[in-house]
């Protein structure tokens, strides 16, 4: 049993196939898990198609008046969520576009189960992106490549939504960065929760999956420019960060 934090801006095409797959698999939410979507002002139906599902997958709809960026978007998922899961629960994070493949998060869940403190799944190394530019598959490794040498992270993949966190190490991360524990309003996010557990200690482990972006209908929320400086805004915090120490 699992809660899904789904952040969502525009998607009112994938949300319906979303949660119509997540409905599909009762054994990662019978058990009292439900779906949080965090929408992030959409400005279409995505906010009407998330609460039309019609199923027994419990689905509660955060609402933002302005889009905010999928930081704030996490973040408000994240309160959320730890307001009522206990310390040992797990959450799932995932695209709302339907391209992360639902397939993995058993063996996701079967990873922290083992003791890790928050999984990866992992389109990079044995992984796959696929039906992905060349442009957009060289960002991503760069990134990554970027992130981990500079961030001290032992990790291939950093900037993927698609993720299992043990409630307790998201709650050390609020306890010990307060408001400033997702400072990212973008993309770059992700890298940005990950480094800043990686701080505490956390046991880290990674579940090959392929993210097929032919999965989806529409395109792409992630601007590379913005999100590029996103990536460069966290590595001069690190600096700065080390240059003090």
């Amino acid at each position: 049993m699992a809660v899904f934090v789904i952040p969502a801006y525009n998607e009112e095409a994938n949300v319906p196939r979303l949660l119509a797959d997540l409905e599909s698999r009762p054994d990662l939410w019978s058990n009292g898990g439900w779906v949080i979507l965090a929408d992030d002002g959409s400005t279409d139906n995505t906010v009407e198609a998330a609460r039309a599902h019609d199923g027994d997958l419990p689905v509660e709809v955060l609402v933002a008046e302005r889009n905010g960026g999928p930081g704030k978007a996490f973040d408000r998922g994240f309160r959320r969520a730890l307001a009522f899961a206990p310390r040992d629960e797990l959450i799932v994070t995932l695209e709302s576009d339907t391209t992360s493949d639902l397939d993995a998060v058993e063996a996701m869940l079967a990873a922290a189960h083992a003791g890790a403190d928050v999984v990866l799944a992992s389109h990079h190394g044995s992984g796959e992106l696929a039906n992905v530019s060349a442009h957009r598959r060289f960002l991503s490794r760069a990134a990554s490549s970027v992130i981990r040498r500079g961030g001290g992270l032992d990790a291939s993949t950093v900037s993927s939504f698609f993720r299992v966190y043990r409630a307790d190490v998201l709650h050390r991360g609020y306890e010990s960065y307060g408001d400033t524990f997702i400072r990212e309003r973008g993309f770059a996010c992700k890298a940005e929760i990950l480094m800043k557990l990686s701080r505490l200690g956390i046991t880290i482990a990674e579940v090959p999956v392929t993210l097929d972006w032919s999965k989806r209908e529409g395109e792409s929320k992630m601007k590379v420019l913005p999100t590029m400086g996103g990536y460069a805004r966290l590595m001069a915090r690190q600096t700065f960060a080390r240059a003090r120490s």
